[in-house]
């Protein structure tokens, strides 16, 4: 099974939830190995005592560099030095990127790496990307983050022939910045699937199998996605409690209820790839339950039993540019 390496001191909740979440997992047959403050109750996982953990309010490359032996940087090394398959961190997201980049290195040919997001669209799910890695981009990333996306839609999802789409504020080719006008143009040329822009309000209903953003749009758009989600179900669950009538009814549409929650829930697949890499890492929220951990877990495996970063480097085979 594959062994995956796991920031136990990342996440808001502290170390409790994420070794509840890694020993769920283990449940599943799978091999985390935490990487930890010594003294921490791992549950009889396994432990790498490490030195040092980064907050979340730290900036990512000096912290990278200043504390080496973290939880964090530790965890990344381990998939560099194959002592692990795959790496998942609720910790600093930017932290995971610095670390990923100094231990496992691009993938060649690749300009940037980028945050892989599914989203449970309404004719099932898709991806966003990048979701949060870079908050400024250049055309040509753009045009990588569709190439990679496809394999993740092809690899993860089982999607045939994606159909990509560029997040704008219009359909039409002329519509958005000049970043976007000029991605469209680049994609539009490629021999990817591509089927123009996207606006924001179609990502829900499945506007394509890969929508396509620079890190900042699409981070702002997965976290009101994520938002309006989560208030929108808080918001039903009230209104059912709210009298005699709405529980009655609540209890004849609770399977419905509860079936609609697992699919919209971020907890659900728990976690995003960072692509573009030499090795696999799985970035989740930094607010992840247990149950968000260990599906994060799951989803490093299945990455690594899929070989998506093989697959990933087989298809980038432009030359890295200077950057």
């Amino acid at each position: 099974m594959p062994r995956i390496a796991v920031d136990a001191m990342g996440g808001d909740r502290g170390p409790a939830e994420v070794v509840a979440g890694a020993l769920e997992a283990a449940a599943d047959g799978l091999t985390p190995i935490l990487y930890g403050s010594a003294g921490i109750d791992t549950g009889g996982l396994e432990l790498r005592e490490t030195d040092g953990v980064i907050e979340m309010n730290e900036k990512p490359a000096e912290a990278v560099r200043g504390k080496p032996e973290s939880s964090l940087v530790s965890a990344v090394r381990a998939v560099a030095e194959g002592d692990a398959d795959a790496v998942v961190s609720a910790g600093n997201t930017g932290a995971v990127l610095a670390a990923g980049l100094l231990e496992l290195r691009r993938i060649p040919g690749v300009l940037r790496p980028a945050i892989a997001v599914p989203i449970p669209a309404q004719r099932g799910p898709s991806v966003l990307i990048d979701a949060g890695a870079n908050a400024d981009a250049r055309p040509e990333y753009l045009l990588q983050f569709a190439t990679m996306g496809v394999v993740f839609a092809e690899e993860m999802l089982g999607i045939v022939n994606p159909v990509v789409r560029l997040l704008s504020i219009g359909e039409e080719p002329e519509k958005g910045n000049q970043l976007t006008i000029e991605a469209h143009a680049l994609l539009a040329a490629s021999d990817l699937n591509f089927a123009g822009n996207c606006e924001g309000r179609d990502i829900l209903s499945g506007a394509a199998d890969v929508v396509v953003a620079d890190g900042f749009t699409g981070n702002v758009a997965l976290k009101l996605l994520e938002g309006t989600i989560m208030s929108l179900l808080d918001a039903f669950r009230e209104e059912i409690a709210a009298n005699t009538r709405g529980t009655v009814g609540g209890l004849l549409i609770r399977p419905a209820a509860r079936r609609l929650r697992k699919r919209l829930d971020p907890d659900t697949f728990g976690g995003a790839y960072l692509l573009g890499l030499r090795g696999l890492a799985v970035v989740a929220h930094g607010n992840s339950s247990r149950t968000a951990i260990a599906n994060a877990i799951r989803l490093a495996a299945r990455g690594v039993e899929r070989d998506v970063v093989g697959r990933l480097a087989a298809r980038m085979q432009q030359p890295a540019e200077a950057v």
